[in-house]
């Protein structure tokens, strides 16, 4: 072995030995259990950032575990490349606007653009040691992937679950297309509450607001039932400011007396009480804002300006009308796009949605069903059920995404699906399975909007499982695993609970294991809007990749993680330690049958010592692991590697092999040494694959024939000797305490020491002549009846 290990040479090449040698494909004739893992796919977003880099290193630190167990892994990967988010990258990579381009250009350009860069996007996680099956891939925007997700749509359609509907959508102005309840997210801002004058019966009327960019779109005022401030005005009309109508005044529960001056405008449309309020009421239909974040011709002379320009120009005009009475400052939650930060509006417009709201109960009972780890990270789930306020959107004014199986009637409006046979199919390219089924009419117009991607990416399961034959689907569904990072519960893990439910009634998997966030050191979020981001591909460059990962095992499920160079340093320093110690191991091993001595047991009283604690460790790693808290397991075996076996065995064992009184003492030794190391290289597998894979061919792999260490068994823990455990345990405090004593007198570990006594209950004599050895020790007494140890020690002068 060479004297150093040098990770940059070594990665690469594993890299590509597992490639070749098929090390991690699916076999669905081995014999075994299968865990089936419905792997996320990643984003396309140019490169992996450190949040993928975390929280795929550490579901693959689960499946590793679970391979060396003797599962038979179905690990497949794919990349959701179509949507909103692949139209940006194309529009900045290549400097384009979408709109501004003929249609089909821009998908052909999205289309080539993704084809371009998937290679060295998927390279990255390959880089990070992911033990996917890459032959088992899927891109979203695929014929494969096409033909379920329109299945998906045209099941749902046949149970009743889909509808067309013109009515009030959450839109985004930048993006210009409607957007789910799960894309918005609450963002605090600063505003104003404006207490503007309506005339009602003679009288002002005071109404606050923080929209009064919306006056043009008044349709009614709103006071609550048992507010007797406004009762005399009730049923009566006001005038609105600015505008020269008149809109009723009403009253409904649902106007809050504490908010505002307690009396509220209903425009058409603000928020979702302005909905609810115009579906219950009946109200007319006035729209004020357009699709690009511009007001209508509906408010005269702003008509053009942005929202934000006219309410600054409204509120102008207000007060130099003396119809501002007061202005307070406040900070509010504001929805927003998650994907572009945008004000989101709600405009009416004719969209597809998946009917659920009616399901809430059933919901929160399908969320009791999976195995949460953590466990808390349920109540995520819970909350967004019951906040759902929506059914849920699911097309887009886009272009490269998942077309809807529909054409419509050119006379009547009536849809005409796609036949299931014929999926995928384009309906801006091909042609209609039938004519119109209520007028019969042969004129149909293809749809334009195409599916929101997580209608697409909430079948993942079907879409992973269908990769192989379809004899090997019972196996594989409902699936063990959902690994995802806990910010898109609502996005990913719900739909894809309700898609599996509505279509098969069944959960899609068993387990979730949630991750949590990377933080940079001041405890911040990593994201490149904040610029504190640090890519992954530069930490591996650094340090490597083996020790990013450990790094990220170090963390548990759920929790959120700085990024630190110090703990990257741990990793590195880690690699460095676990391959001094094997040169050493292998140095007095490279004589020793290995296949004899993992059936021979120790002799020798600190051999079987460390030979309880590797026992000890590998049980309480395994259980450990098996309730998927990885991070506790590396914690075991840690303790075990850095203090058992480097910092004491080793040092404890030196004499025995350099100068054994007799062969036997050698071989105790060994056959401690090798069932150690042995187990530790399969330990620490799952978090350094690389490593531990250089180290198990260095040795190991000529005495075992496995093809990878990653293909071996997970370690069984070994015979326990109870009185060696004692005994080791007194032997390596006194050992602790004289080692604490030379530090303290300034003195090297290796001074000699004239006299050591140790007062104990314990038997220890068999271990003293390896005591005296590593200690220096010109003698060495026990006195027995102290049932504590106690040490003294004379450092010679």
């Amino acid at each position: 072995m060479s004297e150093r290990y040098d990770p940059k040479e070594a990665e690469p090449r594993w890299l590509a030995y597992w490639d070749k040698e098929k090390v991690f494909a699916f076999n669905p004739e081995a014999k075994g259990p299968v865990y089936s893992v419905d792997t996320p796919p990643p984003t396309m977003s140019g490169k992996m950032h450190i949040g993928h880099a975390f929280s795929y290193t550490q579901q693959d630190i689960i499946v590793r575990y679970k391979r060396l167990n003797g599962f038979s892994i179905f690990y497949p990967f794919g990349v959701d490349d179509n949507g909103l988010p692949t139209e940006r990258l194309v529009e900045k990579l290549k400097n384009v606007k979408g709109p501004a381009m003929e249609r089909q250009d821009f998908i052909k350009l999205c289309e080539d653009t993704v084809k371009e860069i998937s290679p060295a996007f998927i390279a990255d996680w390959k880089r990070i040691g992911i033990s996917c099956d890459f032959d088992l891939f899927y891109s979203t925007i695929n014929d494969h992937c096409r033909r379920i997700s329109q299945w998906s749509f045209l099941d749902l359609n046949k149970k009743k679950r889909v509808y067309r509907k013109e009515a009030p959508t959450q839109w985004c102005p930048l993006c210009q297309t409607a957007i789910s309840q799960m894309e918005c997210r609450d963002e605090e801002k600063t505003s104003t509450f404006n207490d503007i004058v309506f005339k009602a019966d003679g009288k002002d009327l005071l109404i606050a607001t923080t929209r009064p960019e919306m006056l043009a779109a008044c349709v009614a005022i709103f006071a609550h039932p048992d507010d007797d401030r406004y009762k005399k005005f009730i049923g009566k009309k006001a005038k609105v400011p600015l505008f020269d109508f008149e809109v009723p005044i009403m009253t409904d529960p649902r106007a809050d007396p504490e908010k505002g001056t307690g009396i509220a405008m209903c425009c058409t449309f603000g928020d979702q009480t302005d909905i609810e309020w115009y579906l219950a009421h009946k109200l007319p239909l006035k729209m004020a804002i357009t699709k690009d974040g511009h007001m209508t011709g509906l408010t005269g002379k702003y008509r053009g300006m942005t929202v934000h320009q006219a309410r600054k120009a409204i509120i102008k005009d207000l007060k130099e009308a003396g119809l501002l009475k007061a202005q307070k400052s406040i900070t509010h939650p504001v929805k927003v796009h998650e994907r572009c930060n945008t004000e989101i509006e709600i405009l009416n417009s004719k969209q597809w949605f998946v009917k659920y709201l009616d399901l809430k109960e059933d919901m929160l009972r399908w969320g009791a069903e999976l195995k949460w780890h953590p466990a808390f990270m349920k109540h995520r789930y819970d909350n967004w059920v019951k906040g759902l306020q929506w059914d849920w959107c699911i097309s887009r004014q886009r272009f490269f995404g998942v077309p809807f199986p529909v054409w419509y009637c050119a006379k009547c409006d009536e849809p005409v699906f796609a036949e299931e046979k014929d999926l995928p199919v384009d309906p801006l390219k091909d042609k209609a399975p039938a004519a119109c089924p209520k007028c019969k009419s042969d004129s149909l117009v293809p749809e334009k909007d195409v599916l929101d991607t997580w209608a697409t990416s909430s079948m993942t399961p079907q879409i992973a499982i269908q990769l192989v034959p379809e004899k090997y689907h019972d196996k594989l569904f409902p699936m063990s695993v959902r690994p995802q990072a806990h910010e898109i519960i609502s996005f990913w893990l719900f739909n894809t609970m309700v898609k599996s439910k509505l279509h098969y009634k069944k959960a899609p998997w068993k387990d979730v294991v949630l991750s949590g966030f990377v933080l940079d050191p001041l405890g911040e979020k990593m994201s490149k809007s904040k610029g504190n981001i640090v890519e992954p591909q530069q930490i591996m460059e650094k340090f490597s990749a083996d020790a990013l990962r450990y790094w990220a095992g170090s963390s548990k499920l759920g929790e959120d993680i700085s990024l630190q160079d110090k703990e990257l340093v741990a990793g590195d320093r880690f690699v460095t330690k676990f391959w001094n110690a094997a040169r050493f191991a292998f140095m007095h091993l490279k004589d020793a049958d290995i296949k004899k001595l993992a059936k021979k047991e120790p002799t020798e009283v600190l051999d079987k010592w460390i030979q309880s604690r590797l026992a000890e460790t590998i049980e309480q790693a395994t259980k450990a692991f098996d309730n998927y808290e990885f991070s506790r397991a590396r914690s075991f075996i840690e303790q075990f590697f850095w203090k058992d076996f480097c910092d004491n065995y080793l040092e404890l064992s030196k004499k025995r092999l350099y100068e054994p009184a007799k062969p036997s003492d050698k071989e105790s030794a060994q056959v401690s040494i090798a069932k150690c190391l042995s187990a530790l290289v399969r330990l620490y597998a799952p978090f350094t694959p690389f490593i531990t894979e250089e180290l198990y061919h260095k040795y190991f792999h000529v005495h075992e024939g496995f093809k990878s260490v990653h293909l071996a068994d997970w370690p069984k823990a070994p015979k326990k000797y109870e009185d060696a455990d004692k005994a080791g345990a007194v032997v390596v405090e006194v050992l602790g305490i004289v080692r604490k004593h030379k530090s303290e007198k300034k003195v090297s570990v290796k001074a000699p020491i004239d006299k050591v006594v140790i007062e104990t209950d314990i038997d220890i004599k068999a271990a003293i002549p390896d005591l005296q050895a590593t200690t220096n020790a010109g003698s060495i007494e026990i006195k027995p009846g102290q049932k504590d140890v106690l040490v003294r020690t004379t450092v010679r002068n």
